[in-house]
């Protein structure tokens, strides 16, 4: 596997940043970024895409956060937001949290702990009337919580119902934050209110999306940015040009391919550009209940057939990862050595042997080059999506399966493999935290929304609670490769690759760091401003 350079521009990252301390941050200006798509909406809970959450994070704030200025997410480095300070109790089961007090939202009326106890509320299903979300991917997050106690006006008590060492950094995530109790779930889908450092102002579909400075938030001196402007541009080619002629101060997050970076490095000389993992794989999901797919040798073939290798030289030129569940190691903590990964059907060296056992799977079902499977491939219509579905459907001709490109637009594409709407798709899953209980409950456990190939294995169920619970980190890594493995074996939701994708900014913006286990949790900006 070839070794990711993490900073293609590493001098002047570095040079960047280091200016950005050095020199008095100046106030003011509007920071300009193109946007890939139409987000769903603008409610953060309710959806599942960086669409949503890189725009709209800046509006809200969560109990706490990962350390923005920190590339790697650690629940050792949390910054303290709505919290000022929290506490465990003896058996882990307990965690409190004192709040700050005088923390107002955008329509003037005040923050309290009644507002963590209605999102959580919200998040595990209890919430009725206007505050019960319509859709709740991430509600499986939450299956441990056993309630949200109320301690007065500014503390509240999360009672798990056994430890779960992941929890505080779930609460972390760019996809936690609080919402307000007195905001209905159909305002936050359209015109959110929160506490954060910049204020709603419009979401035009097809358009943009503008984001003010709240004047009056609590942390002092912040934001530096009068505001932010989102021009939705769906084609990638022509967000580049945009960033390259200079009508954006930086890229959409990922969205400059490998091919696409020598050009914008030839052309915009000054640019800062870093190449980083995004803890967001391409996999094949495959609908297990709709026939022929409810036979396990066609999926076993169609996994089988998977050239790894292929995807990460057509689509990063080798730098995309190799790894099974879990993003692999060194930018993942939790992923399988390389020694053990190599082990699992459909993945070592061995291409050739691969395929010759998928191709007697398919011929054994009665499948041939004279007799093909006719399908359609299933995929969310921007580049990012397509460009992989495409190499898929060419693999799967190689074992006598014939796919056709259904592009899905992204306001649909949700819904669509929710209600298994599909044959077989190629999808990318993004990790909100680089843990085993995101990544395990949220897309394999029985009956979670975002289980998309209604995988179901109630052996696999309890392997996932004992990791969840293990505290002693190297025994739960034992746990959680025991789960990768049993994954892979079951051919689950196959892993195509953990992509490795490059985001550029132009050197006067300063204060913005790129993390690099997740995609979803640095978007604040809070300390972000122009040096111009």
């Amino acid at each position: 596997m070839r070794h990711v350079k993490m900073f293609l521009a590493a001098a002047g990252v570095a040079a960047s940043f280091a200016s950005g301390i050095a020199l008095a941050q100046k106030s003011g200006g509007t920071l300009r970024i193109a946007h890939r798509d139409n987000p769903p909406s603008a409610s953060i809970h309710e959806e599942a895409t960086i669409s949503t959450n890189i725009a709209f994070m800046p509006v809200f704030n969560n109990l706490v956060v990962f350390d923005h200025q920190e590339k790697i997410n650690s629940v050792d480095k949390l910054q303290a937001e709505l919290a000022t300070t929290w506490s465990w109790n003896a058996d882990k089961t307990q965690l409190t949290f004192k709040l700050r007090d005088g923390v107002k939202w955008h329509d003037g009326k005040p923050f309290t702990s009644a507002d963590v106890a209605c999102t959580f509320d919200a998040l595990t299903g209890k919430a009725k009337g206007s505050t019960a979300m319509r859709k709740n991917p991430r509600q499986v997050w939450y299956k441990n919580l056993k309630e949200t106690r109320v301690n007065g006006p500014l503390e509240v008590t999360f009672v798990l119902e056994h430890p779960q060492p992941s929890f505080i950094a779930m609460l972390a995530s760019g996809y936690t934050p609080i919402y307000a109790c007195h905001v209905s779930a159909a305002d936050n889908r359209t015109k959110p209110i929160g506490t954060g450092p910049f204020k709603f102002v419009e979401f035009k579909r097809n358009e943009s999306i503008k984001l003010v400075k709240n004047p009056d938030y609590w942390r002092k001196g912040r934001p530096y940015l009068d505001a932010i402007e989102w021009t939705i541009v769906p084609n990638r080619s022509t967000r580049i040009l945009a960033f390259v002629a200079g009508h954006a101060d930086m890229t959409f997050d990922s969205d400059v391919t490998f091919p696409m970076l020598k050009d914008v490095q030839t052309q915009v000389p000054k640019a800062v550009c870093e190449a980083r993992p995004t803890n967001v794989s391409a996999n094949l999901i495959i609908n297990n209940q709709a026939p022929p797919f409810d036979n396990a040798d066609i999926r076993k073939a169609m996994m089988l057939a998977l050239d790894r290798n292929a995807f990460s030289k057509i689509l990063s030129e080798g730098h995309d990862l190799v790894g099974a569940a879990m993003l692999p190691p060194p930018a993942g903590v939790w992923g399988m050595p390389a020694e053990d990964l190599a082990k699992l059907p459909g993945y070592g060296d061995d291409r050739e042997k691969n395929l010759a056992a998928a191709r007697a799977i398919m011929t054994k079902l009665g499948y041939s080059a004279d007799k093909t499977l006719k399908i359609k491939v299933a995929t969310r219509n921007i580049a990012v999506y397509r460009d992989p579905a495409v190499i898929l459907i060419d693999q799967l001709k190689q074992i006598f399966i014939e796919g056709e490109l259904d592009p899905v637009d992204t306001p649909v594409w949700f819904p669509k493999v929710l209600k298994k709407d599909y044959q077989v798709g190629l999808n990318l899953t993004g990790g909100g935290v680089d843990d085993p209980d995101v990544q395990f409950y949220e897309n394999y456990s029985c009956g979670s929304e975002r289980n998309y190939t209604g995988y179901c294995n109630k052996e696999v169920d309890a392997m996932i609670d004992a990791q969840s619970r293990e505290l002693d980190v190297e025994k739960r890594k034992r746990l959680v490769w025991a789960v990768e493995r049993k994954l892979a074996d079951d051919v689950a939701r196959p892993i195509i690759s953990w992509g490795v994708s490059n985001t550029c900014m132009y050197p006067h913006l300063k204060g913005l760091v790129l993390q690099h286990n997740a995609i979803y949790n640095g978007w604040r900006f809070d300390d972000v401003w122009l040096d111009k």
